[in-house]
């Protein structure tokens, strides 16, 4: 399947690993709770994982980094010095609450609770917008995308703040839509568009995603097709 979508892939497997089990409880056709049974990947492994991304980075428009905190992602500091110092766009989707190995990323796409656990609470909106600005500036980011469930999307830059409403019609499953916004914006980057027009594209993914059930994909025909109906 993935080779009929054009991805090819570079899997590093580990003979003591015990594959991943994401365990989903479902009710009325929503996700409730999601569990996790899991082991970290081991220092070998590692190694050669990063010593393929040094190999592959040279070829890449951008780099998408999705941080499940499942150890994959040990050497992500390595891994956004080496692609700004070849200019390459870094896009992060962040994980736990420590955000500074990430400084110096081109932008990274926490969800509300995400970056309320590293900025702490808000009293209003206009403390929000100066947490946000605030850890933009102090992780050296260009920009903080922050994706808020039903209230849509917010991205901040140093030109400001740009807001997006949610497009979702009916909302069925939130399972894979931070790897849907990262993933549009990321490919919508790669393509030449501004953030502002990369994250208009990314709503409008978000919004067809979260209207199927399960970890679903949404295809460039039912990107398209969104964008003309919402013309």
């Amino acid at each position: 399947m993935s080779q009929a979508a054009g991805i090819t892939a570079r899997l590093h497997p580990d003979p003591q690993l015990d594959t991943i089990i994401k365990l989903r409880v479902i009710g009325r056709q929503q996700q409730l709770l999601r569990i996790d049974f899991e082991t970290a990947p081991s220092a070998d492994v590692l190694s050669g994982k990063l010593a393929t991304f040094h190999a592959l980075l040279p070829s890449c428009n951008v780099l998408l980094l999705s941080d499940y905190g499942k150890g994959a992602l040990h050497h992500v500091a390595d891994m956004i010095a080496t692609a700004r110092q070849a200019g390459i766009p870094v896009l992060v989707d962040p994980k736990g609450d420590d955000y500074a190995r990430y400084r110096g990323a081109t932008v990274l796409t926490p969800n509300l609770s995400e970056f309320r656990a590293v900025a702490g609470a808000w009293q209003n909106e206009d403390e929000l917008r100066s947490k946000a600005q605030q850890l933009r500036q102090t992780l050296a980011l260009q920009a903080l995308l922050i994706t808020r469930s039903e209230q849509g999307m917010t991205l901040f830059t140093a030109d400001g703040v740009l807001h997006q409403s949610a497009l979702a019609r009916e909302v069925y499953d939130v399972s894979g839509a931070g790897d849907t916004v990262i993933a549009t914006f990321a490919a919508m980057l790669a393509a030449g568009l501004s953030m502002d027009q990369a994250m208009a594209w990314a709503n409008r993914a978000a919004g067809i995603v979260v209207g199927k059930l399960g970890t679903a994909v949404v295809s460039p025909h039912e990107l398209w097709d969104s964008a003309i109906r919402q013309e």
